[in-house]
């Protein structure tokens, strides 16, 4: 492993060694391509890729071929890391019969990757003539990107619509993947209405990703004011706290206060008319 080449581009050169007279060397961790006996691995044997380094640096390292057979081998190499482009030196590969290919590739870190563990994989895909079938080898690759780790969430466009289903936002501010837990709360002008303690959520954040949610409420109020309260959670993060107004009104809930509202004035009306009898 090497860094900081900033953008050095790599000559695209092999160094080829013969191959070991005995098997083949160990693939990667899912095993080496079948079907022709060849196989593709990390430069000095190792069963995956790791590479660190801070975000905006070029990281480079070889991934070798292992050609055993009697015939010349031609493959052709990819790789993807979910926050860095990878290049190879040669994207197509012809290893002579019995010899090894050391192929150098270059990760490109982003200058606004965020620190963390981040997971890719380099593949090498060869058509063996023996057989005529495509094999396929697949390396693993492990970045670490180094720099300061920051748990950060937010709650954020939290709204209520008229069946009580409450509909909001999570999103992932800091540098950390996170796994979210929310708690919602309802209270209305004679108390609180809905109280849903905290729980897991089945979902994972990564930096910078947003994910709208709802939360149903099957049975909401027939008439009322209330304030929705949503706090979400997350290890090594502060909590996050957003709030939403909603009013209901329903036929039914309108019908029972209008019941109520002549019930009351007619106890009134009886009320006063009582009183004026009894003075006369």
């Amino acid at each position: 492993m090497r860094a900081g080449l900033g953008a050095l581009a790599l000559p695209a050169l092999l160094a080829a060694a013969p191959a070991p007279a005995s098997a083949p060397a160990p693939g990667p961790a899912s095993g080496p391509a079948s079907g022709g006996g060849w196989s593709a691995a990390p430069a000095a044997g190792r069963p995956y890729v790791y590479l660190e380094g801070a975000a905006g640096s070029v990281l480079t390292d070889t991934l070798s071929v292992t050609n055993p057979t009697a015939a010349p081998l031609t493959v052709r190499l990819t790789g993807d890391a979910a926050p860095a482009p990878v290049t190879f030196a040669a994207r197509t590969v012809t290893v002579p019969a019995r010899t090894r290919a050391d192929v150098p590739f270059t990760v490109t870190v982003g200058a606004g990757t965020p620190p963390g563990d981040h997971r890719g994989a380099l593949r090498a895909e060869a058509a063996t003539r023996a057989t005529a079938t495509r094999t396929t080898a697949v390396v693993p690759l492990h970045l670490r990107v180094s720099g300061p780790r920051l748990a950060a969430l937010t709650v954020e466009d939290v709204r209520v619509d008229r069946s009580g289903t409450v509909r909001y936002t999570l999103v992932n501010r800091g540098t950390t993947t996170l796994a979210p837990r929310l708690a919602i709360r309802a209270d209305g002008v004679l108390g609180t209405v809905l109280d849903r303690p905290e729980r897991p959520l089945p979902l994972t954040l990564r930096p910078g990703e947003r994910a709208t949610r709802t939360e149903p409420w099957p049975d909401p109020p027939a008439l009322d004011a209330v304030t929705v309260r949503l706090t979400a959670t997350a290890p090594g993060a502060p909590p996050a706290t957003a709030r939403a107004a909603a009013s209901f009104a329903s036929a039914p809930g309108l019908a029972a206060a209008t019941a109520a509202l002549l019930a009351g004035a007619g106890a009134v009306t009886y009320t006063a008319y009582a009183l004026r009898r009894r003075k006369r």
